[in-house]
């Protein structure tokens, strides 16, 4: 996969590994990478990419958050343009990296027969190092970036770029377009459901309606399509917190329900995780 300028000097891949989308901004000082892929394999031929654009070299790494899938090139990364680049992630991101490594690495080693798995195990993790907790600019010699910690969806530690001068927005896996899950966002063990549209009422206000935005996963997407899935999540938030107040049991809930906004098959951990996290004033269940 080539890199193909969807704004002034923004670059985007999309891999077909994970549907995953790697990002360059250049400025006078080089350029920034947002995510540099799932394996050290994975992120060299990325490098390979980069080169061959003959734009610069990389003096800025980013990762949107802590999942192998966003995380793993980055050493690859430094080996390839220096020991001393920096990566930027949010604060709750960088501190979770390490874990989310094991565990992925832990589910690969107990499936032998996934493709590329021993490119997960033999990948040396990475994680950032340069954090921030709200918001932070990175000053790229004739433009800024910004860094965003919207709020918890995805993950507690998502982040979005947000490129002013282009309006363009790189939204991590707090979008995604992804076909194979039918626009499904990644709902995984460490997910908000509860607080993710409030998150991306926050990105859609970081947004035009000429925004380009890139999901984590998929085709580029506009202003319409994350205030669609917004709202696609908002009900998915509300028709829970309806079953709980309703006392549906958890184990009840998906089969419960008349209609989800989403494929029912990708909801298991969003359900778990929202009861986990409702208040006991918004649950009639039984005392436990």
């Amino acid at each position: 996969m080539s890199f193909s300028e969807v704004a002034d000097r923004v670059w985007v891949a999309r891999y077909e590994w994970f549907d995953a989308n790697v990002t360059l901004v250049r400025g006078d000082r080089g350029l920034l990478v947002v995510d540099t892929h799932a394996s050290a394999v994975a992120a060299r031929q990325v490098i390979d990419d980069v080169r061959a654009l003959g734009i610069g070299e990389v003096v800025e790494i980013v990762n949107t958050h802590e999942h192998f899938d966003h995380t793993f090139g980055n050493g690859e990364f430094r080996a390839a343009y220096g020991p001393d680049v920096p990566i930027h992630a949010h604060e709750e991101a960088a501190a979770r990296t390490a874990s989310a490594a094991e565990r992925i690495k832990a589910v690969y080693a107990d499936n032998p027969d996934e493709p590329r798995g021993d490119e997960v195990l033999a990948t040396t993790v990475v994680p950032a190092e340069t954090t921030f907790s709200s918001a932070v600019a990175l000053d790229l010699g004739d433009r800024f970036v910004e860094l965003v910690h919207p709020g918890r969806g995805h993950t507690c530690g998502d982040l979005v770029v947000r490129v002013p001068d282009a309006d363009v927005l790189l939204a991590g896996d707090l979008v995604e377009e992804s076909g194979p899950r039918e626009h499904t966002p990644g709902f995984g063990a460490d997910c908000f459901p509860m607080e993710w549209p409030l998150t991306l009422d926050i990105v859609l206000g970081l947004t035009s309606s000429s925004s380009v935005v890139v999901p984590g996963h998929g085709a580029l997407v506009d202003r319409d399509f994350v205030e669609e899935q917004r709202n696609d999540i908002g009900i998915l938030a509300e028709t829970i917190r309806d079953l709980a107040g309703r006392g549906v049991p958890v184990d009840e809930a998906l089969s419960t329900a008349d209609a989800w906004p989403f494929p029912v098959a990708y909801l298991g951990e969003a359900v778990r995780r929202a009861y986990e996290h409702l208040p006991r004033s918004q649950k009639r269940l039984p005392l436990i």
